[in-house]
């Protein structure tokens, strides 16, 4: 928040470096998507992982980098739930949601995730206006005005 108490706004490129603290990614391009409501992660592999808890964990492999299966990411993390989701094509399909922060520029805040394979899109992350909804604004002109998040140590 600003002086006058109202929240600071943060300027987006309709594309932007984001970091997935925790997750263990330091870096991933993320689309900034205000058609979609909920953000989504590429993840080429989830299996339910057996807990004797009551919460529901799920592990999941990820290819971070663009056109690229060079570095896989593997996860084990809470479910939250499973949502049916529609796509930009309207095709219907139920996924797996998880909650994480991700850091935008310096900010860091809570997102829910949807995990799905992004193989055939351009970006492995797209981050959608529910994440957008506290004081961001996109410019569709600009890209990576926030530069590429520094190694996490």
């Amino acid at each position: 928040m600003n002086e006058s108490g109202s929240i600071q706004q943060t300027i987006l490129g309709w594309r932007e470096w984001v970091s997935l603290p925790g997750l263990g990614i330091n870096h991933i391009k993320a689309k900034v998507d205000t058609g979609a409501r909920t953000s989504a992660l590429h993840a080429f592999k989830i299996k339910k992982l057996k807990s004797d808890s009551e919460k529901k964990r799920i592990r999941v492999w990820i290819h971070p980098l663009q056109r690229s299966t060079d570095e896989e990411i593997v996860i084990d993390v809470d479910l939250l739930e499973r949502r049916v989701v529609s796509d930009s094509g309207g095709h219907k399909e139920e996924r797996y949601v998880i909650k994480t922060p991700v850091k935008i520029g310096t900010r860091e805040i809570p997102i829910e995730l949807t995990l799905t394979n992004r193989d055939t899109m351009g970006f492995r992350m797209l981050l959608g206006r529910t994440a957008l909804r506290n004081g961001f604004l996109v410019n569709p002109k600009k890209s990576f005005l926030l530069g590429k998040p520094e190694p996490q140590k």
